[in-house]
């Protein structure tokens, strides 16, 4: 935080002199629940790059502006390997991921491009259309469940998850029924105040689960994910059984988690703007992909930003980054530049947030987003649809939400009706 003997901000296209202190730490506690620091938005607003100081003494430069963050993202020499020395790694359990076999997150190409070439044909809007059906049969199921039981409700153990882990585990062919095991190893994957010793167990744990199923699958094939990639793929030595598992630990960790916590902190949202709730009941699908696209960029649960090292020097708009240091792009902060996103800082869902960096940009590009969408379209219809006089049961200063998890949300969220 800035005070009056903190040495002011640099402008755009400058840094302070390099070993100096640094005038922000990141992340900062935020004052408010629904939005980035207030201290961060004014970096943003004077266009300003600083260099922070994070967990672990790493200073890297902080872009908050959305073009600068769209750079970062897109430059090929940004690099998403973590094991490499000065990454800003944004907790110690980070550092998991390079202790197993890494996953398109942490890779760079060649690599990068050879596996997700692979899988695309996975996540076209078309095959996401075709699952619309199953999804909402999942949603209706769910919220059967929860009307038929007492109230309150958490909305987040009630629905939010049971859904998101049921779509996935669906789509990957991963079974159901162990579902526990899944939620328990990510959330153990993605405590920010973990070691990376647990997280690198919990990763491990699961990387083996999933090759043992990746095994299964090849001998009798089924209608999932998986089969489909064992069928295509390892047959002909394009991918193999560790690097299809670790595919899938992938989607199976980052599709459910995600998902979960959009679900969950996207009702709370409706529920404080009872208008955009109300306008979900009627029959616009329009208005319904409209608020989830400003759902995504107004709350963009990826709060600690994404997180690179330059390669070599890299100029962003002005801004010279030289090879070996790290960079973060506060996707949150840049998803509400009032330079790209006339609503700012404010939820309007009719100001039409395409465009926005929920999913990322660039190659690293979320690959799960249009399945994602269609989720999150069923769920806020139904819910709207279904439970009209859906209300929180607790203040909101009572709501624990997740500081200490590397996605935000909200750990339970009591609800009647």
């Amino acid at each position: 935080m800035t005070s009056p003997t903190t040495p002011p901000l640099a402008p755009a296209g400058t840094e302070p002199a390099r070993g100096n202190p640094a005038p922000l730490h990141y992340p900062m506690p935020r004052q408010c629940p629904y939005a980035p620091p207030e201290e961060v938005t004014a970096v943003r607003a004077g266009g300003a790059v600083p260099r922070v100081t994070i967990w672990n003494g790493v200073r890297p430069w902080l872009f908050t502006r959305y073009e600068d963050a769209r750079v970062v993202l897109s430059d090929p020499r940004f690099n998403a390997d973590k094991s490499r020395p000065g990454y800003p790694l944004s907790s110690a359990v980070a550092l998991a991921e390079t202790a197993v076999t890494p996953t398109l997150l942490i890779m760079d190409n060649p690599e990068h491009d050879h596996y997700r070439r692979l899988v695309l044909g996975e996540f076209t809007v078309k095959r996401a259309e075709s699952l619309r059906p199953a999804v909402r049969a999942v949603v209706d199921g769910c919220l059967d469940r929860m009307l038929q039981g007492p109230a309150p409700a958490d909305l987040v153990t009630g629905l939010a998850l049971p859904v998101a882990l049921s779509v996935i585990c669906e789509f990957l062919g991963v079974p159901f029924e162990d579902r526990e095991l899944f939620r328990s190893l990510t959330h153990t994957m993605n405590a920010i105040g973990g070691t990376t010793e647990t997280a690198a167990a919990a990763r491990q744990e699961l990387q083996e689960y999933l090759e043992c199923l990746v095994a299964v699958r090849e001998k009798h094939p089924q209608q999932d994910f998986i089969s489909r990639m064992a069928v295509k793929h390892l047959g002909t030595g394009a991918m193999d059984h560790e690097r299809l598992a670790a595919m899938a630990l992938l989607l199976l960790t980052a599709g459910h988690d995600t998902t979960a916590n959009m679900i969950s902190l996207g009702v709370l949202t409706l529920l404080r703007h009872p208008t955009h709730f109300t306008a979900l009941r009627g029959d616009a699908p329009g208005r319904l992909a409209d608020t989830v696209e400003e759902m995504l960029r107004h709350l963009t649960i990826v709060q600690r930003g994404i997180r690179r090292i330059a390669l070599e020097d890299v100029d962003v708009n002005g801004h010279l980054v030289r090879a070996g240091e790290g960079v973060i792009a506060a996707v949150n902060v840049a998803n509400r530049d009032p330079r790209r996103f006339p609503s700012g800082e404010e939820f309007d869902p009719a100001e039409r947030a395409h465009g926005h960096l929920a999913f990322g940009y660039g190659p690293h590009q979320c690959l799960g987003q249009s399945l994602a969408r269609v989720e999150l379209q069923e769920v806020y219809a139904a819910v709207a649809r279904r439970i009209p006089t859906l209300r929180t049961a607790v203040p909101d200063t009572e709501l624990r939400f997740k500081e200490d998890m590397a996605v935000y949300g909200v750990h339970e969220l009591p609800v009647t009706w």
